[in-house]
């Protein structure tokens, strides 16, 4: 299919240049993409192959191109020859492919998924195994039996004319025409290339290029097929790419997301009704009725009578009565014959047989299990019937045994093994029904489960069961004496018909004796059956219309069945025709699908007669697709004898038994009804006849008149039963003797179905007896007849309109051209999303199929749907061959199917969501209010109430301490002074990860060691005071001395994180951004890390060359600097911190000398910090509050910080924690990151701990270093896991630092007193916030657990000199305490700018200078760039004022803007990880409006595409925001920094360049 492009047709040169000239006129948008395409088809159509021996009148959109270079594929379609017809309407077909040529106007151009090599590969020919057979599936592909393998796709991707002549050539695999031609053959040609030909789709199953970062040559990476290989993520630096819209143009990912982005600009629905809506009440749009929707407006109905039931005298007074006549009476007549695999006759079992061994059961049943005083079973007792499909005789007997033996069979399907789809639904019925016994055949005992003694285990959800073989040579003979004892038909139940109910669950139907018998006579009068009639039967015998006339009727009237066996249909389906010839057969009972068949198989045979028969019943042919497979079967095998009078389509449902059949007349001139419905009309229940539009129609066969003896009406499907307007439908309801009764043990659910009195409209029944609802839809016609549309199991309500299930699995077939799925698999069924019904289409691929042609199938069915339907399909997957859970007979179980789509475990190999057409029920999008004056929101404020949000810390002027080091301006004296005073204090330890001491350091020691390093940068390095030094250290001791050697030298610091070795590639060009942007005059390092960055490998990620003078600090000078220089004014730089930002943006802030000591001053008043204190530090030293707390703090307080590398607990998880015990330490620092790696880490290990001697009781404050929200559910679990280790649940609390300021909060309320005092109760600084409310920034408190509700916890206590206002971010005035806004901070440890090389001065200014717009317009804020609120508590401060909490909401430049409102992207990530047990993290971003959702999959690549529903409906449920694309990637591509902070923005600029590498990119519709 490949080759059959454009290039194999030499288009002469001056078509091609006028083809480019066009290229050019569109793509400069001087011509619309319509009047492209009509000049490029007028330009090339001459030159387009016409395939050979097609007649031109045909409309070309349903040739095959008989070309040698078709696949094989074509010629398998060619050589069964014949039409795919079960499910296919001409009528039906013809007006999907009008629909979908119509989609010529609205261009449908949506971006195809892309997919992970490795996926492909399993759905390739190579990996592909048969249909199975045991489970027996319904499709034609099994019947053929010659899968030849098509050629996979392995070229790149495929130009554009290859892929148009593909769209009109290849599109269409039948070799016939629909019965009528649509006019205009050539315009025909185009419509399906235009359909899908808008986008330039590449094939996927190419690997996506890996490309590195570097700006020069880009680095194609091949995977190997299949192969496991990962490559490692590639994020660059923030300043090598372009974010947003300037995407780097060659991306195929950022090519995708614009043509998704187009496709919805477009508005497929109407505009929603505008309504007012309260600024935040979100409210769904409520689906207003459609006023031009048609009503009914007939008169009311008439129930409708059958015609008498007979009785003629001899028919008997009951069943058994009847098998016990013609078994003494004509002994040798055959009553049932069955055929092997091979077609030949296996067994023949006459009525004197089926007479003895009925007995025989009977006796056995009753005599032979349990003991004479208490026998197992007594008569009307339940017992099960567990039989094969190919042993109808074995069943019949044991059928015949248990009604003589009046005990109640309960036929079931064989279970296959333990965990058949349904099985346990059915042991759940076997409960209830109290049954202990199952009869089987030896066969079948045999091939069981067994467990290793040999016992039946016991099924999952059954109840223990005593099996019991029921051939004859396993039983005792009754004694001459015994004797059945035959009654006439009575009410006792003669049996129960198990149902499967839409959800899954199963009930049993009972039917009584004088139901059955009654059932039996009213059949044989309907069907007119004589005495030893010969009846083929094709259905499964346990149940349903099988059972009826192939096990029930035919004992009546002496027939003789023969019986096909499911498994000879699947390797000769015409095995039922060529037995209806052999036995010259009366009456045939089949289904649409073995007529189905029979078509495709039927060309081998040329001695067909079918004149024999007089009955052919179709048992499904209420269904809306059996009407094309009764015609097609007449079209071919008129010829063949059969008349067109013989086919009688019959409506049957477990509860009522046979609703109605067409009777077999002898006048051929009266043709069968037939009914052309609207499709629109039906939706709304109403019965409209089409008018002109053939589209969207339904057409419907009748299923003949109301059976003899019973009465038929029609009432509303829901509400009280009342009846229907002729022009309406309803569910069909049937009042007579032969039905069930009752669904055995539920008398509630059988009070609504068996014992319904339909009302008329004056409010009055209409007779005095019951009647039972059928579960059927439909009308009684003209003339009687009776018309089904659909079953109430199917009927899916989807924004007040109704569709039938079966309506769109048959539209969904008529999108005939691709053969790409089974025709009997395909699953519809309706999920509940955002209060509507949605719908989901579950459809099996064929192995064969690629992935273009796959999507391509799907797009176009979506749009069959959405014209024929108008309805929008929610999901469409596509899942391999043989993966969906199937019924015993072979169809799909589709509760079994819809639970595992629920659940994520479908693992399907191809999705397409199109939530953007379907929910439409969304809020309005927000409009922004116009801005009120500063007036008036003062008045405002003050009217209602509310406070002006601000708070401050404790003032630091008026806090009296015994500081000493207050008397010294900068750091570099302090030290000076500790190494005078206290030379021998222990300053700093440092841990390795055996939890020894590495290293330690005294004051003298520090400051003896910054001497030394304060020469070498002066005689060595040659620096003057001011520049600046690049500190690339690894955590430890050599960089505190370090940052000492550089103000003792008058050096400005700069701490960077050191590459790591195992990863130069993507850390090193960030040191070098740092060190260059920082403009440092040298670097310092270690020796080891000087020969890592001389490395080869090093020289490869960045240029070496240019790097500054690099110091080895290993070997120091041995002298004293001559002085040691004192800066002439704390304004100056003390050092510089620089840091990356979440949204990757490198950012470093100038720290002064004054700053740098207000702020280790705050941090000593706040946290107490003396010489006596220990504290355990384990952070990150290189940027914000991690630097000074590893750094700074002790030079200034004097207190021991015992350092614990956080890299050290990646070998050692419970490093920090056992220091901490071991230290009796009473504060420590960690961050995010550990807490994680304790939680994961040591989850399991709390006794081992415990017995190591790990206590924690000693904590007074744990604190979490972070720069965003406290993540509550960690440091909770966290909690919670140590609590046992005797850690204090209040102990644990978090700080905010930013960029401006560095700690603005820190330290939770003192534990002392509350631990002393004992109080319980919940955390007094955790809020539950509206989420809703907070999307249109106001601050709503909620109740906990409330819907909708966010936990906040409070960001920890403000430092003393801090003080704090919340602004809005777009006006800057101030807000009151309900509003989120931005946080601003007034304080002496703001930073006092950013450093950069541009000065960019104007956000210099926004970001350290800002003043408010009202209110208090002379103080100077530097603006943080997090939303939050302050919130007054009931708590007291140390100084009695109450306390204001702060609370984070997240970043500004992090928030995204969405239908108006605000959204922040760990809230929607929190629902997402919650959606599937895979997801083990996620991020979003937006892009262009479009929401992506990137989710690391931990599980195979088979479960990624089963993230894709479950994310998108989590997403809409919870936030009311549509997913536009989904991107599945391996755990470990979301980029995280030190911090443990996702870096969404790399990730966005990962995922637009296409170096993610996914699994799997979903681009919902």
């Amino acid at each position: 299919m490949a080759d059959r492009s454009l290039e194999s047709v030499s288009l002469p040169l001056e078509v091609r240049a006028r083809l480019a000239e066009l290229e050019l006129e569109l793509s400069e948008g001087d011509i619309t993409q319509k009047g492209y395409e009509k000049k490029r088809s007028k330009l090339i159509g001459a030159y387009l192959p016409q395939p050979p021996g097609v007649d031109q009148a045909l409309p070309q959109e349903r040739r095959t191109p008989v070309t040698p270079s078709s696949s094989s594929r074509y010629h398998r379609r060619r050589s069964s020859g014949s039409r795919d017809e079960r499910y296919r309407s001409d009528v039906h077909t013809e007006a999907v492919q009008a629909a979908l040529a119509k989609h010529k106007e609205r261009k449908m151009a949506v971006p195809m998924p892309s997919k992970r090599r490795s996926l492909v590969v399993q759905t390739s020919m190579d990996a592909y195994t048969p249909p199975d057979t045991s489970s027996g599936s319904e499709d034609e592909g099994s019947v053929q039996g010659d899968s030849q393998g098509t050629p996979t796709s392995s070229q790149g991707s495929i130009n554009m004319e290859h892929w148009i002549s593909q769209a009109i050539h290849g599109s269409t695999t039948s070799t016939t025409s629909s019965s009528s031609t649509q006019s205009g053959g050539s315009g025909a040609a185009h419509r399906l290339a235009d359909v899908m030909a808008q986008t330039h789709i590449e094939n996927h199953s190419a690997p996506p290029d890996v490309t590195t970062y570097t700006s020069e040559h880009s680095i194609q990476v091949e995977r190997p097929q299949g192969s496991t290989a990962r490559v490692a993520p590639k994020y660059g630096n923030a300043e090598l790419m372009e974010t947003g819209d300037g995407v780097p143009v060659s991306s195929r990912v950022s090519a995708k997301i614009q043509q998704l982005v187009n496709t919805l600009k477009r508005p497929k629905r109407p505009p929603l009704r505008e309504f007012f809506v309260d600024d935040f009440e979100e409210l769904l749009e409520v689906q207003q009725p459609d006023p031009n929707q048609p009503k009914p407006e007939g008169a009311q109905m008439l129930a409708m009578r059958g015609e008498q039931l007979g009785v003629v005298t001899n028919w008997p007074p009951s069943l058994e009565a009847a098998l016990q006549r013609w078994g003494t009476i004509s002994p040798k007549a055959p009553c049932l014959t069955t055929m092997d695999t091979n077609g030949k006759p296996l067994y023949i079992l006459t009525y004197g047989k089926l007479w003895t061994r009925s007995m025989k059961v009977a006796y056995n049943i009753l005599h032979k299990l349990g003991t004479k005083q208490e026998p197992m079973v007594r008569p009307g007792d339940r017992v099960t019937l567990v039989f094969p499909n190919n042993d109808p005789a074995a069943f019949m007997v044991a059928f015949y045994g248990c009604l003589l033996a009046e005990v109640v069979p309960v036929p079931i399907e064989v279970p296959l093994t333990r965990k058949d789809a349904g099985s346990q639904q059915i042991g759940f019925l076997l409960g209830s029904c109290g049954v202990t016994v199952a009869l089987t055949s030896d066969a079948c005992h045999k091939g069981l489960p067994k467990s290793p003694t040999g016992e039946i285990p016991q099924f999952k959800g059954w109840p223990k069961l005593l099996w019991f073989v029921t051939e004859s040579k396993h039983l005792s003979k009754p004694p001459r004496d015994w004797f059945p004892h035959i009654k006439d038909a009575n009410n006792d139940t003669a049996y129960i018909e198990y149902k499967t109910c839409k959800d899954g669950s199963v009930l049993g139907v009972t039917v009584t004796r004088i139901a059955l018998l009654t059932h039996c006579q009213a059949l044989t009068q309907a069907c007119g059956y004589t005495e030893a009639e010969t009846i083929v039967n094709v259905l499964d015998f346990k149940k349903d219309v099988g059972l009826w006339h192939g096990i029930l009727t035919s004992v009546m009237n002496m027939m003789h069945v023969i019986s096909i066996p499911y498994s000879l249909m699947k390797v000769n389906p015409l095995s039922w025709i060529q037995k209806v010839c052999q036995y010259k057969a009366k009456v045939a009972c089949v289904k649409s699908r073995d007529m189905h068949w029979a078509l495709v198989a039927h060309r081998d045979q040329r001695d067909i007669n079918l004149s024999s028969l007089r009955m052919l019943i179709v048992a499904d042919g209420a269904n809306p697709w059996s009407i094309s497979s009764c015609d097609a079967f007449l079209n071919v095998f008129q010829s063949k004898g059969l008349r067109q009078e013989v086919i009688c389509p019959c409506a049957s449902s477990p509860e009522a038994l046979t609703v109605a059949i067409r009777r077999p007349t002898d006048d051929s001139n009266q043709p069968p009804g037939r009914g052309v419905l609207s499709m629109h009309g039906l939706t709304y229940g109403v019965i409209r006849v089409d008018s002109e539009e053939k589209l969207s129609v339904l057409t419907v066969q009748d299923v003949g008149l109301v059976m003899p003896g019973a009465i038929m009406c029609s009432v509303k499907p829901d509400g009280i039963p009342q009846l229907c307007k002729t022009d309406e439908i309803g569910e069909l309801c049937v009042c007579a003797i032969a039905t069930g009764t009752s669904y055995y043990g539920l008398s509630g659910m059988t009070k609504n179905t068996f014992e319904v009195f339909p009302m008329t409209s004056s409010g009055g029944p209409i007779t005095e007896y019951p009647f039972i609802r059928t579960g059927l839809l439909g009308f009684i016609g003209p003339g009687g007849l009776v018309f089904v549309i659909g079953k109430m199991d199917g009927l899916m309500v989807v924004s007040g309109r109704r569709h039938n299930a079966d309506d769109i699995v048959a539209t969904a077939l008529a999108v005939e051209p691709m053969k790409f799925v089974y025709r009997g698999r395909i699953a519809v069924f309706s999920v509940s999303v955002l209060h509507d019904e949605r719908i989901v289409i579950v459809a099996e691929q064929r192995p064969d199929s690629t992935e273009e042609d796959s999507f391509q199938w799907m797009s176009r069915v979506l749009q069959a749907i959405d014209s024929i339907h108008q309805v929008g399909v929610y999901c469409l997957a596509l899942v391999p061959a043989n993966t969906l859970p199937k019924t015993p007979l072979g169809g799909i179980h589709l509760s079994e199917t819809k639970q595992l789509f629920l659940e994520g475990s479908l693992h399907p190999c191809n999705v397409l969501m199109c939530p953007h057409t379907c929910v439409t029920n969304l809020p309005k999008p927000r409009q922004k209010q116009p801005e009120i004056g500063p007036a008036s929101v003062m008045v405002g404020n003050l009217v209602s109430g509310k406070r002006i949000a601000q708070a401050s810390g404790r003032d630091l002027g008026q806090i009296e301490d015994n500081d000493q080091a207050r008397k010294f301006l900068f750091l570099s004296e302090v030290l000076q002074w500790r190494a005078q005073t206290t030379p021998d204090h222990v300053l700093y330890t440092l841990l390795n990860c055996r939890g020894t001491i590495a290293n330690s350091l005294t004051c003298v020691q520090l400051h003896k060691r910054a001497e030394k390093i304060a020469v070498m940068l002066m005689e060595r390095g040659h620096l003057q005071d001011g520049d600046h030094v690049a500190l690339v250290y690894p955590p430890g001791i050599d960089l505190i001395a370090a940052f000492y050697g550089c103000l003792y030298a008058g050096c400005v610091p700069i701490t960077v994180r050191p590459p790591h070795p195992q990863n130069i590639a993507t850390t090193l060009p960030t040191v070098k951004m740092i060190v260059e942007v920082s403009r440092s005059a040298c670097l310092m390092t270690t020796q080891l890390i000087c020969k890592l960055l001389r490395s080869r490998e090093a020289a490869a990620a960045v240029d070496v060359r240019t790097w500054p003078p690099v110091l080895d600090t290993d070997d120091l000078p041995k002298k004293r600097p001559a002085q040691i220089y004192k800066p002439s004014n704390p304004e100056m730089l003390a050092y510089l911190d620089f840091s990356v930002s979440t949204t990757g943006m490198l950012a470093g802030v100038k720290m002064s000398h004054a700053a740098t000591s207000a702020f280790c001053r705050s941090i000593k008043l706040q946290c107490e910090l003396y010489p006596s204190r220990e504290v355990a530090i384990c952070l990150d030293p290189y940027c914000g509050l991690g630097f000074v707390l590893w750094c700074l703090c002790s030079v200034y307080s004097g207190h021991q910080s015992i350092l614990i590398p956080p890299s050290e607990l990646e070998t050692n998880p419970a490093l920090w924690l056992l220091a901490v015990s071991q230290y009796k330490v009473r504060d420590t620092f960690c961050s995010y990151s550990v807490m994680e790696l304790c939680t994961k880490g040591l989850g399991s290990q709390t006794e081992s701990l415990k017995a190591r001697g790990l206590d924690l009781s000693r904590v007074r404050t744990c604190v979490v270093v972070a720069e965003e929200r406290p993540r509550i559910a960690l440091t909770q679990s966290f909690s919670k896991l140590f609590k046992d280790l005797g850690l204090h649940p209040r102990a644990v609390s978090t700080s905010l630092g930013c960029r401006v300021n560095l700690a603005i909060c820190l330290q939770p309320h003192r534990l002392g007193k509350l631990a002393e005092q004992g109080t319980s109760g919940p955390d007094p600084t955790t809020v539950y916030v509206d989420m809703r409310a907070l999307r249109h920034d106001r601050v709503r408190l909620v109740e906990r657990g409330s819907p909708h509700s966010l936990p906040l916890m409070e960001s920890g206590k403000i430092l003393p000199g801090v003080r704090i206002i919340i602004a809005n971010p777009e006006t800057k005035g101030p807000l009151g305490d309900s509003h989120l806004g931005e946080i601003w901070v007034h304080s002496t440890h703001n930073a006092s700018g950013y450093f950069t090389i541009y000065g960019d001065e104007s956000l210099q200014s926004d970001h350290f200078n800002s003043r408010l717009s009202f209110g208090d317009t002379q103080t100077i804020w530097a603006r943080t760039g997090y939303l939050g609120f302050l919130r007054r508590t009931e708590l007291t401060d140390a100084n009695g004022e109450r306390h204001d909490a702060l609370y984070v909401v997240g970043a500004l430049d992090e928030a995204m803007e969405l239908r108006g409102m605000r959204y922040h992207p760990i809230d929607i990530e929190t629902s997402v990880i919650r959606a599937h047990k895979s997801i083990t993290e996620c991020a979003v971003f937006t892009w262009t409006n479009l929401l992506v959702v990137v989710v690391e999959l931990d599980g195979s690549e088979q479960e990624a595409l089963d993230l894709v529903p479950l994310v998108t409906n989590v997403v809409l449920e919870e936030h009311y925001l549509i997913v536009g694309v989904v991107v599945v990637v391996d755990i470990g591509v979301i980029p995280i920094n030190s911090r443990g902070e996702k870096q969404r923005m790399h990730l966005r600029d990962g995922f637009l360049a296409d170096q993610l590498d996914p699994i799997y990119v979903a681009y919902n519709m």
